[in-house]
């Protein structure tokens, strides 16, 4: 589905999109298409949108009041938050947002439901819970990259306040400390190479693999040994990492869950209603073949 024009939409049709490059293979259309349908929002359409971070700026620019929200996909992340009049705490703190709502006066709002998409992906999923004292929860985080920076704020909302990052280069962890700071979580980057993956794993209560597809394979069966698992990884489905899981009787959560659950936000935000998400979650198992499980707390 490609960006329609300013005149192919009825004029008391309400507008929303998703925002990015590339977009073409968004799953987006189909938990927003699903969503309006079931809530009877028989005039509200959504579409593919393709602009880069400077083509966001001036898309918002030009949009008009029919246009209700976006949802913002890579490379538009941190424009959308600097453009936005208002924004939520959580997307100060990650340093981005996935989601811009016009409000009714003017001027758009700005969140980050890729947090979200991450706390509901570990509850859901995942079975995640903290266990013994309040916020006890320890986390290893592969990766430092924009993911990471969600999954913090996430941990920080499900009690994880101390975690390790193992990334490639310590130096360049610089925005995913600061961002633990912003949130209360005690954070300290370590070279992946130096970790002993086994150990951190297992005395970790999650794990999240931010990596690209094939970056864990080697070390499938040392983070298999956490008591949760979340790799954002969902094609080619299974990766060596949901095997490794599955074969100790883990819990695991994938990138395909993150969708979902950020999208349920989105739809609320949008529409002001509760997300319906049996049709939402369907729709996306059909439209991704269902190999991948997407249980609902």
């Amino acid at each position: 589905m490609s960006a329609q024009s300013p005149e192919s939409v009825g004029p008391r049709a309400v507008r929303a999109g998703v925002v990015g490059s590339p977009v073409e293979h968004s799953l987006s259309p189909v938990l927003h298409g699903a969503a309006y349908t079931a809530l009877g929002l028989h005039d509200w359409s959504y579409q593919r949108i393709e602009r880069d971070a400077e083509g966001l700026r001036e898309l918002v620019g030009e949009l008009g009041p029919d246009w209700r929200g976006l949802s913002v996909t890579m490379p538009g992340k941190h424009a959308a938050l600097e453009l936005a009049s208002e924004s939520s705490e959580r997307a100060v703190a990650v340093g981005a947002a996935n989601t811009l709502v016009r409000h009714p006066e003017g001027g758009w709002y700005a969140d980050c439901t890729d947090v979200d998409g991450v706390s509901g992906a570990l509850r859901g999923a995942g079975g995640f819970r903290v266990g013994g004292a309040p916020e006890a929860g320890t986390g290893l985080v592969l990766g430092a990259g924009g993911t990471a920076l969600a999954v913090l704020a996430a941990f920080a909302e499900l009690g994880v306040r101390t975690v390790t990052l193992a990334v490639r280069d310590p130096a360049r962890a610089e925005a995913a400390l600061a961002t633990a700071e912003r949130v209360g979580v005690r954070a300290e980057a370590r070279a992946l190479g130096s970790l002993d993956l086994a150990e951190a794993a297992a005395a970790a209560d999650v794990v999240v693999s931010t990596l690209p597809a094939g970056a864990v394979d080697g070390h499938a069966r040392e983070l298999a040994k956490a008591g949760c698992v979340l790799d954002v990884v969902y094609h080619p489905w299974p990766t060596p990492l949901a095997e490794a899981v599955h074969a100790v009787g883990g819990r695991l959560a994938t990138g395909l869950d993150m969708l979902l659950h950020q999208s349920f936000g989105q739809v609320e935000l949008f529409t002001g209603v509760s997300a319906p998400r049996v049709a939402m979650r369907d729709a996306l198992s059909e439209a991704t073949g269902g190999g991948v499980p997407l249980p609902l707390r």
